[in-house]
């Protein structure tokens, strides 16, 4: 039986921030469990999911927040934004960057994150180039490359949990 998929955009809501909270703590924890102690991943969902943070981020123009749902239940979310640091590779460019990409892996049978996705290159789509920023072992690395991202080995670094970063892009 096909799943009822739906992706809407967060606008700043008591509700969609809830949503968000929930859904931002628990692709994290999915997402870095097994790769970093838990009060250091712990210390980074209190700094970077806290309801101040999800508000802030959510009134930025430069950022548009996205949820999708699975059969009426939060299944993930991303943000594509053209704020924030970026890869010197970057520098006098036009770039869009599509950030916080997570869908829970009980999700994973579903059209959810392609949905997802497809909505993210939609917003990016004015945009010559779009890029995104993920640790080096992130189990999307082939969904990423399946729509013509290349990781770029003229740029890397650490995220801010100690991670190795991959930087893909599509131009």
């Amino acid at each position: 039986m096909a799943n009822w998929i739906v992706t809407n955009f967060c606008i700043g809501t008591e509700q969609d921030r809830r949503t968000l909270g929930f859904i931002t703590k628990a692709t994290a924890r999915e997402k870095y469990n097994d790769k970093v102690p838990g009060p250091d991943l712990e210390a980074y969902i209190d700094k970077h999911f806290n309801d101040n943070t999800l508000r802030l981020e959510l009134n930025n123009i430069s950022n548009q927040t996205l949820a999708v749902f699975v059969d009426g239940e939060i299944a993930g979310y991303a943000q594509v934004t053209t704020k924030g640091e970026r890869p010197e590779i970057f520098d006098g460019k036009s770039v869009v960057r599509i950030a916080n990409f997570s869908v829970l892996q009980k999700f994973d049978e579903t059209e959810a994150r392609k949905n997802l996705f497809e909505k993210c290159l939609c917003l990016c789509g004015t945009q010559k180039t779009v890029w995104i920023s993920e640790y080096e072992d992130n189990p999307n690395m082939d969904f990423f490359s399946d729509y013509g991202f290349q990781k770029t080995v003229s740029s890397s670094g650490v995220n801010e949990l100690g991670l190795p970063l991959v930087y893909l892009v599509r131009a």
